[in-house]
């Protein structure tokens, strides 16, 4: 729900669920794992108590991917990543801060620059996200009188012959064309091949100005997972069919940062939410089964589907082999999301927001996290232009 986050059609906080509310017979520790010792079955974590060391006799790794951001030059110093809560909001103020800067900028080339915001990767995330900032770019415009339409614009760029390569190619179009209609430059077969401070170059040798780059794509292994001297497939722990990993006494791995067997297709699972909640919930009867001295089930999993939004009231959808576009495919997303929040609290909570971001403009507050010893902070901005009055 990262793309809600950044098109301010929910609040960051209200898609994150704490791991305090969702468990009851367990400890929660909150910490930083420094290190695993798989052979003595130490985990050694960095906690606000100071270091503490965890001996275990089950250890599941379920710690996620980190995005790649050198697989394009230029993309780790001037584009925003997409795969944090942390960068959902980052990118939302980063929006909220080129509009008003817009608006105070008399230099065309700036204009253009700071107007055009674009989005790398047709996927899932980069569909999803570029339709939101376009809902979220028209509802706050009104909000600043001296921006025309004209000054801005959203880009989504994808290597590849139509969006959504993992859905019917009828469905990928279907992308295209709702994102087309909302005002999005859907540019198909184009590849960003660097990445500057206000521009991005394409590998035609096209040129975009741009002072905001958003990558949706590119993904590597989590650190703590390249140190724990276990085999990996494209960066992900190899495992058993049914999640063990082999060679190391009680370790086990789920979600992205593994590559987990399917027995239902024959291949890796791919690294998607859908599959980590069943793999998790798979795993947790394996490990009860082999504390219990019974033999371990390799995992199966057939996909319910697929979907994406598109923007307010699109999307598309792959259930159970049935394809849908428009809005039935974006309420069956969102009742599939809702469905699977954690927590009665936060299905409530997102459920009034959604309705209430359906009647009225998107919330425009910049949450500025700033403590009161740098209130006073100069702001990072560029060499300062004359304002005429007539502006102020």
């Amino acid at each position: 729900m990262l793309a809600e986050v950044v098109g301010a059609a929910v609040f960051p906080e209200h898609v994150v669920a704490p791991v305090r509310e969702m468990i009851h017979k367990a400890q929660f520790i909150m910490a930083r794992i420094a290190q695993v010792d798989t052979t003595r079955q130490v985990i050694q974590c960095e906690t606000l108590a100071g270091v503490k060391d965890i001996a275990y006799d089950h250890l599941v790794m379920a710690c996620g991917q980190r995005a790649n951001m050198h697989i394009i030059p230029g993309m780790a110093e001037h584009a925003l990543p997409l795969k944090l809560v942390g960068d959902a909001l980052f990118i939302r103020n980063r929006i909220l801060q080129r509009l008003a800067a817009l608006e105070i900028t008399q230099d065309a080339d700036e204009r253009r620059s700071l107007g055009h915001f674009v989005v790398v990767g047709g996927g899932f995330s980069g569909v999803e996200v570029a339709g939101a900032m376009a809902d979220f770019i028209r509802s706050a415009r009104r909000f600043y009188p001296r921006i025309d339409d004209g000054d801005l614009a959203v880009t989504l760029l994808h290597d590849g012959e139509r969006l959504l390569p993992e859905l019917p190619a009828g469905l990928g179009d279907a992308a295209a064309k709702s994102l087309r209609q909302r005002g999005v430059v859907v540019r198909l077969g184009a590849r960003a091949a660097r990445v500057d401070a206000h521009a991005v170059l394409l590998a035609d040798t096209t040129t975009l100005a741009s002072d905001t780059v958003v990558c949706t794509i590119g993904a590597r292994s989590n650190p703590l997972v390249e140190s724990l001297g276990v085999a990996l497939v494209r960066g992900r722990i190899a495992t058993a069919a049914d999640g063990r990993v082999p060679g190391h006494v009680g370790l086990w791995a789920l979600g992205d940062c593994a590559a987990v067997p399917n027995g239902s297709t024959g291949g890796i699972c791919p690294p998607t939410a859908q599959f980590a909640v069943a793999q998790a919930q798979h795993m947790s009867a394996n490990l009860l089964a082999h504390i219990r001295g019974e033999a371990s089930k390799p995992f199966q999993y057939a996909s319910r589907g697929m979907m994406a939004t598109t923007g307010h009231l699109k999307g598309v959808a792959e259930i159970a082999g049935i394809q849908l576009s428009g809005l039935l495919a974006w309420l069956a997303w969102r009742a599939y999301y809702l469905m699977l929040m954690p927590t009665l609290g936060r299905k409530l909570r997102i459920f009034v927001e959604w309705t209430w971001a359906m009647f009225f403009p998107l919330d425009i507050t910049h949450l500025r996290f700033t403590r009161t010893g740098d209130a006073d902070a100069p702001l990072q901005v560029k060499p300062p232009a004359s304002i005429s009055p007539n502006q102020l």
